[in-house]
């Protein structure tokens, strides 16, 4: 049983985090604001196995309640599946500021002004590709980070 809750435990402090704004380590959502107790594992698990278990964490991501920030960019699956397939085209049209792999990825972000959002992405290259390998997660993340 200890180690069903550290496990517990563990996966909560490692899922969420990044939109978190009331706890940092199991992120907003129901459990957050009725378990304010966040000083053991256990607690922690409390925490993150409410959100889980009442779906309520997405839809406070989603909607800005629940002590959530709302996100900005609601990443899709659209979104994620173009960028994975166009790293490479999407990475060199980064660098120089524009091109129809950038315009392609702001209106699948809804973005409105397409040519201020390709201007900050080109202006914040080296924070968007962090490494050689970066990953789809990885840049996604990071280009909602800086047009967010």
């Amino acid at each position: 049983m200890k180690k069903v809750l550290i496990s517990i435990a563990a996966i909560a402090a490692l899922s969420s985090a990044a939109f978190a704004t009331v706890n940092s380590q199991t992120g907003c959502g129901l459990g957050s604001q009725i378990i304010h107790d966040d000083s053991s594992a256990v607690m922690l698990a409390l925490q993150a196995t409410t959100n889980s278990t009442l779906g309520n964490q997405t839809f406070g991501i989603t909607s800005g309640t629940s002590g959530c920030k709302k996100a900005k960019f609601v990443m899709n699956e659209r979104a994620a599946e173009f960028v994975a397939s166009n790293m490479d085209q999407l990475s060199r049209e980064i660098a120089i500021g524009q091109g129809e792999s950038v315009s392609t990825l702001a209106e699948l972000l809804n973005v409105e002004n397409k040519a201020e959002f390709a201007a900050a992405l080109q202006a914040n290259y080296n924070a968007i590709y962090t490494s050689e390998k970066a990953d789809m997660a990885t840049v996604l993340d990071n280009v909602s980070t800086i047009a967010g």
